[in-house]
């Protein structure tokens, strides 16, 4: 391989460390290993990155995909994996998605909704995490739902059980655990977004975005992206075509 160019390791690596943003908020993306260790897909790509490059890996963890966007003010991470949004563009580089995934509602079973376009009514509340994907997107589409919003996705979740919301609004993959968990609620087949999840980069690293942008359609061509997720349980989700 060719050697690395300065430009990249100054903007991915500028002490000779890639510090990667992990959102353990959300489970498709990384999960914490039986050793306490964080594991997953957004793991597997980082440490990847940082061989390539030769440099060491540092792992920043998170419990919230806005967590992540805010730690961007102070400069706490180089390389990111997040859901690919316009308020986010204006301040961070995506490569391509190299994962989908669906936003939809949990629900409970004795609710009348079966079609999340019905949920949009005025009387509605929903549980959101604050800043992830899915209350960004909700934000800007509902006219008349009401959104209720917790720190972090797990604890949406809590609060619409705890308060007796009329849905919660996440990640399919932990609402469909948190309603095998209680019979008492169910998640609707359908969604109202497919979350483009993407590395990023602060957008003024241009050569290591453009950098980042090649590693991942290499990472989804060789295989990588898809053995990670069949590792860490994660094989249902949809991988990302190529770019």
């Amino acid at each position: 391989m060719d050697p690395i160019p300065v430009a990249v390791l100054a903007d991915l690596a500028p002490q000779g460390v890639l510090r990667a943003a992990i959102n353990l908020g959300n489970p498709v993306l990384a999960q914490t290993g039986p050793d306490g260790e964080p594991q997953g897909v957004s793991v597997v790509l980082a440490s990847a990155l940082a061989h390539e490059l030769g440099v060491a890996l540092e792992l920043v963890t998170y419990d919230a995909a806005g967590k992540v966007f805010a730690a961007l003010a102070t400069s706490a991470w180089n390389v990111a994996f997040m859901a690919i949004e316009p308020v986010r563009a204006e301040q961070i580089a995506f490569s391509a998605p190299y994962v989908i995934i669906e936003g939809t509602y949990l629900l409970a079973q004795a609710s009348p909704w079966q079609q999340v376009a019905e949920l949009d009514r005025p009387e509605v509340r929903i549980a959101v995490g604050k800043g992830a994907a899915y209350d960004l997107y909700l934000s800007r589409t509902l006219k008349h739902a009401q959104l209720v919003r917790a720190e972090t996705s797990a604890e949406a979740i809590t609060l619409f059980l705890e308060q007796g919301l009329d849905a919660a609004a996440g990640v399919r993959q932990p609402l469909l655990a948190a309603a095998a968990a209680n019979p008492a609620y169910r998640v609707l087949a359908g969604h109202f977004t497919a979350i483009h999840q993407a590395m990023a980069v602060p957008r003024e690293k241009t050569a290591g975005a453009a950098y980042v942008r090649e590693f991942v359609e290499r990472c989804k061509a060789n295989g990588l992206v898809l053995q990670a997720l069949q590792r860490s349980g994660q094989g249902d989700v949809t991988l990302a075509p190529s770019a």
